[in-house]
């Protein structure tokens, strides 16, 4: 059993930056792919991005790419993901996830274990 705790999260202004962080304890931290996915009101869950076990992977929604950037520090047990140049759009509650090693990362019903979330605002 995997317990994932986030952090970080707040209010910004469009264009600033915010760096969550997601601390995990039980199971073996490094036998997991881990992922940030959110969700904003009224919208379904979607998947952010995620990291392979090793950290030598790693996989981003296309609206993100460029501005986040998903590490993991297996030593430590924890997984960040900095987010820079922020959009209104990107409001919502983040979620910080584990899942096996196979199986899609993009695929939110993989993961097997949840973050109780962190608010994430931006503001035009």
């Amino acid at each position: 059993q995997v317990q994932l705790v986030e952090s970080g999260g707040g209010l910004v202004q469009a264009g600033d930056s915010l760096r969550l962080s997601c601390a995990a304890s039980g199971g073996i931290f490094s036998t997991y792919n881990l992922g940030w996915l959110r969700q904003a009101p009224g919208k379904d869950r979607e998947f952010v991005a995620a990291i392979n076990w090793s950290g030598s992977s790693t996989d981003y929604l296309d609206s993100v790419k460029g501005r986040f950037t998903i590490s993991r520090d297996n030593a430590k047990n924890t997984v960040n993901l900095q987010m820079n140049s922020l959009k209104p759009d990107d409001t919502a509650v983040y979620y910080c996830a584990a899942k096996p090693r196979f199986g899609s990362n993009y695929d939110r019903t993989r993961y097997d274990y949840w973050g109780q979330g962190t608010q994430v605002t931006v503001s035009s």
